[in-house]
């Protein structure tokens, strides 16, 4: 029941810190409709980084589990990113058009890597270290 609550608590905050990153962005660029889409898929990276986090903590060892799914879910969010910038900038557009999608893209990384980096904190400080005791309760021979 501890890894449930803990899964669940963890997307309310990463969620809620996504958006709110997501949010900012969007104020602060002063954006219209198309940053819809940064919302969705703040949402959807928050649900998939919540249920890899949710069956890390099932592992052997659920710290070295928890700090390999953070990394490598950092490190897949890099390559999707780094390939939608590669998209971007390959259109046969004019700096205009790419000066225009630059917001969007910020929209897409930052909320993303902070959903990932908080939801990667919260489970790391919630499942610890497992320590085996000395003497009759400890680990058996």
């Amino acid at each position: 029941m501890r890894k449930f609550f803990t899964s669940l608590f963890a997307f309310i905050l990463s969620g809620f810190a996504g958006g709110l990153v997501a949010q900012e962005l969007a104020v602060a660029t002063g954006a219209q409709e198309e940053y819809i889409i940064v919302f969705m898929v703040s949402v959807l990276v928050t649900l998939v980084v919540t249920f890899v986090f949710f069956t890390a903590q099932f592992m052997a060892d659920p710290a070295i589990a928890v700090a390999t799914a953070g990394k490598w879910s950092l490190i897949a969010f890099a390559v999707l990113l780094i390939l939608l910038v590669g998209v971007v900038l390959y259109t046969d557009a004019g700096t205009d058009v790419i000066k225009r999608d630059v917001p969007i893209v910020a929209g897409l990384i930052l909320p993303g890597i902070v959903t990932i980096v908080v939801q990667w904190l919260f489970v790391r400080w919630r499942v610890g270290r497992v320590h085996t005791g000395f003497g009759r309760s400890g680990a058996k021979a």
